[in-house]
C-alpha cells in the first residue's frame, strides 16, 4: 500500500545496528509527542513538533524522520489537514503497554522457529500521516496515528498493532538474510509478493495473524480467478494492481495474498519445517522458489 505503508520496497538497507537478546520497544516518542500536543491545545506549531519532539526523540524516531521526510513541518500540515487523526490515536496509546508484552512473547517464538534471528529495536512514534510501517536494517518503526486510523485492519487495535509489527519484524530477518532480493530497486510483481507474503506467513506463525487482512476477508472464493491473473502478470515490473494500491478506506494488495499463498504451499509441502522457514526468509531467486511450491492457480488450502 503504497500511500501508507512503507513495506520491503521502500526500505532503505543501512549499516547493522547491534542486535540485541531481547529486542526493545520503544514506545516514548509518543508520549513526548503527546505532551508537545496537548501543550499547545492540540495545535502546536513546526517549531515545537521539531525542538520538542522530533530533535529529542529515540533513535528510532531519527531513522524513521530520515527515511520517509518526517519533519515539524511534515507533521504540523498533517495535522492541520487531518486534526481527527491524532486526536482519534490517542485511543491506541491504552494498548501499547500491552502490545510490547505481546510482542516480546511474539519475537520469542521468533528465536525458537528461526535461531538465526536478529532482534533489533522495535520503535512505535507519531509522524505525518504515513507510513504505518517501515522496515529495515535498523529496526522495525511504527506509525501509531496512521496504523490507527486505517478503517479495513483488524478491528481490535492491540491485535493491529501486534499483528502489523510480527509482518515488520519479519522484514528485518529478510533484510538481513537475503538483502539483494529484499532491495531490489525494480522487482516483478512476483518478487514483491513473495516478500510481502513471505512476512504476512510468518508474522502470522509468530503472532497468530495476518498484518494487511482485506483480501482474506473479501477475496476467499475467487481463488483461481485472481490467482490465473496474477500469473498473467507476475513478470511485470508495474505492481500497482497487485501491491500498495489501498488507501486508509479501502483495502488492496491482493499481491500480498497471493504471496502468502504460494509461500504458505511451499512451507505446507516441505518436509523440514524449520529449513523451509529459513528458505522462506532466504527467498533469493522468486521463479525457482516459485517452482518449488507446488502451488497453482486456486490450490485448496487449509484455513
Amino acid at each position: 500500500m503504497q500511500v501508507i505503508f512503507c513495506g520491503a520496497l521502500a526500505c532503505v538497507a543501512t549499516c547493522h545496528a547491534a542486535p540485541a537478546v531481547h529486542p526493545d520497544v520503544h514506545i516514548e516518542d509518543v508520549n513526548r509527542f503527546y505532551a508537545v500536543y496537548d501543550a499547545a491545545g492540540g495545535h502546536p506549531s513546526a517549531e515545537a513538533l521539531q525542538r520538542d519532539y522530533l530533535d529529542k526523540g529515540s533513535q528510532g524516531l531519527h531513522r524513521l524522520a530520515a527515511i520517509r521526510r518526517v519533519t515539524g513541518e511534515a507533521i504540523a500540515a498533517n495535522l492541520a489537514k487531518r486534526p481527527r487523526m491524532y486526536a482519534d490515536a490517542r485511543r491506541c496509546m491504552d494498548v501499547l503497554p500491552r502490545v510490547r508484552a505481546r510482542v516480546a512473547a511474539d519475537l520469542a517464538k521468533l528465536g525458537e522457529l528461526y535461531p538465526e534471528a536478529t532482534f533489533l529495536p522495535v520503535t512505535i512514534a507519531v509522524g505525518r500521516g504515513k507510513p504505518v510501517g517501515a522496515t529495515d536494517r535498523t529496526g522495525v518503526m511504527i506509525g501509531l496515528e496512521a496504523l490507527c486510523a486505517v478503517s479495513w485492519m483488524q478491528p481490535d487495535v492491540e491485535d493491529r498493532f501486534v499483528f502489523v509489527i510480527a509482518h515488520e519484524y519479519a522484514h528485518v530477518q529478510q533484510a538481513i538474510a537475503a538483502p539483494v532480493f529484499y532491495d531490489r530497486e525494480k522487482p516483478t510483481v512476483l518478487e514483491a509478493s513473495l516478500v510481502e507474503g513471505a512476512a504476512e506467513f510468518v508474522g502470522e506463525m509468530i503472532s497468530g495473524g495476518i498484518a494487511y487482512p482485506g483480501f482474506k476477508w473479501r477475496e476467499q472464493g475467487r481463488e483461481k480467478e485472481i490467482e490465473t491473473a496474477f500469473v498473467a502478470d507476475e513478470d511485470k515490473t508495474d505492481l500497482s494492481a497487485w501491491l500498495y494500491n489501498g488507501s486508509m478506506t479501502k483495502p488492496g494488495d491482493l499481491g500480498y495474498w497471493v504471496g502468502y499463498r504460494i509461500v504458505k504451499s511451499y512451507y505446507t509441502k516441505a518436509k523440514d519445517k524449520q529449513r523451509a522457514l529459513r528458505e522462506i526468509l532466504a527467498i533469493d531467486d522468486a521463479e525457482a522458489f516459485l517452482a518449488r511450491s507446488g502451488w497453482r492457480p486456486g490450490i485448496a488450502q487449509q484455513p
